[in-house]
């Protein structure tokens, strides 16, 4: 069997660009997703998910990466590059490290949704714009 990469909702979003909720959205309407947002037994069966932890729980369950890229691409979503990852990630952290009355949220808040593995090349592009703030290391929460 393939290794296959387990992801939570918003880390598969991250791959498209788009929110968690609407992540939610395509599962639902393929009916993958339950009213209280956990996978349904089809979404189970098609290996689409996993369930760890608590069952109650959304949030204890994982996606399969290599499915749920299908199903969203075939309801039009199509997956950013890397770069473009990066690019968006400097330009959200360069500015909330420039602070906003209007903005109650940190730098440090957005960016404990960083996917770990753009932490170095997002630090690297905030230094290359002269800004001083630098997100942790520390692995993205799920």
């Amino acid at each position: 069997m393939a290794n296959h990469s387990w992801l939570s909702l918003t880390e598969l979003g991250q791959l498209f660009g788009i929110s968690t909720r609407h992540c939610e959205r395509a599962l639902d309407q393929a009916g993958w997703l339950d009213r209280h947002g956990r996978p349904t037994p089809a979404a189970l069966d098609a290996g689409a998910a996993s369930v760890q932890g608590p069952q109650c729980h959304p949030r204890g369950s994982r996606w399969n990466a290599d499915i749920c890229r299908t199903l969203l691409e075939t309801r039009g979503y199509r997956p950013i590059s890397r770069d473009d990852q990066v690019k968006q990630w400097v330009a959200l952290l360069e500015a909330m490290s420039e602070g906003s009355p209007s903005i109650a949220a940190t730098a440090d808040q957005m960016a404990e949704d960083l996917p770990s593995d753009l932490v170095e090349d997002v630090n690297a592009g905030l230094s290359r714009l002269g800004c001083r703030y630098q997100a942790s290391r520390r692995a993205s929460a799920c």
